[in-house]
């Protein structure tokens, strides 16, 4: 039985899905859903941000950077219908943590165990680029995401520098304390966050732009420890020239699965 109130992730996901907060994102992701990639010409694109998907109850997060223009925001689900999306999920299935090894649609019937995926920036960027301000304006959806998480969750794989430093005030921010300085980013680097006294005030990380849909969360039991462990993002720049193989990802998702108590 889930530790953790579905209903509670399931509107989280519905309001994400629903944000118009950023107006050069808005324009940009249903700009893309209408004139489309001439392969996906038949294709009715998903064209809004992109919720997190997995379990409610997961005890291993992958946190990326954003959705890909034809990936994501064309599917409406995260990591699915681009190359990076192929890397992840065939070494997520190669661990045991995917009942299936490529993720082509929504409704594929591909399922995640104990593992959830999300990204700080939920909208497709130009260029994959979002703004500071971007970042930071969703920046409380994340937030909200991590404390609903926070019962079960025990490890975070954050894909790329960005998400590294985007991650952080989030979790910071979710319930757990960032050693200052602030732990750089790299390739297997391993960084342990111990809990903070619980606050459920209101939803913290909200920036003046941020989405008025976003709400508090109800209290939750104090968070446990944390443990982030970096790994290059799953770009095609880094899976073409080898700088990210296989391997290495897989071997960072199996230390953090069983980390989280996912794998023996």
């Amino acid at each position: 039985m889930s530790t953790q109130d579905p209903a509670g992730l399931a509107d989280l996901d519905h309001r994400v899905s629903g944000c118009r907060a950023c107006p050069r994102l808005v324009a940009w992701r249903e700009e893309v859903a209408r004139v489309k990639r001439a392969a996906f010409a038949d294709w009715t694109y998903w064209g809004r941000p992109v919720p997190g998907f997995g379990p409610d109850d997961a005890r291993l997060l992958v946190l990326g950077l954003a959705p890909a223009a034809h990936g994501g925001n064309r599917t409406g689900r995260m990591f699915t219908g681009d190359r990076s999306g192929d890397v992840l999920y065939r070494a997520l299935y190669d661990v045991g943590l995917a009942s299936q090894p490529e993720a082509v649609t929504a409704d594929d019937g591909l399922e995640l165990y104990g593992v959830r995926i999300t990204s700080p920036v939920h909208c497709a960027p130009p260029e994959n680029k979002p703004t500071p301000t971007e970042r930071d304006t969703c920046r409380a959806w994340l937030v909200q995401e991590l404390r609903l998480l926070r019962p079960t969750v025990r490890a975070v794989v954050v894909l790329g520098a960005f998400g590294w430093q985007a991650a952080l005030p989030a979790f910071a921010e979710a319930g757990w304390t960032v050693p200052r300085p602030r732990p750089a980013f790299g390739h297997g680097v391993r960084v342990t966050l111990d809990p903070t006294a619980a606050s459920m005030a209101a939803p913290a990380g909200a920036s003046p732009g941020a989405s008025p849909e976003v709400s508090p969360v109800a209290p939750a039991d104090a968070a446990a420890p944390l443990d982030l462990f970096g790994c290059f993002h799953v770009s095609q720049r880094n899976t073409f020239t080898g700088r990210l193989t296989p391997e290495m990802l897989r071997e960072v998702l199996r230390t953090a699965a069983t980390t989280a108590g996912l794998l023996p």
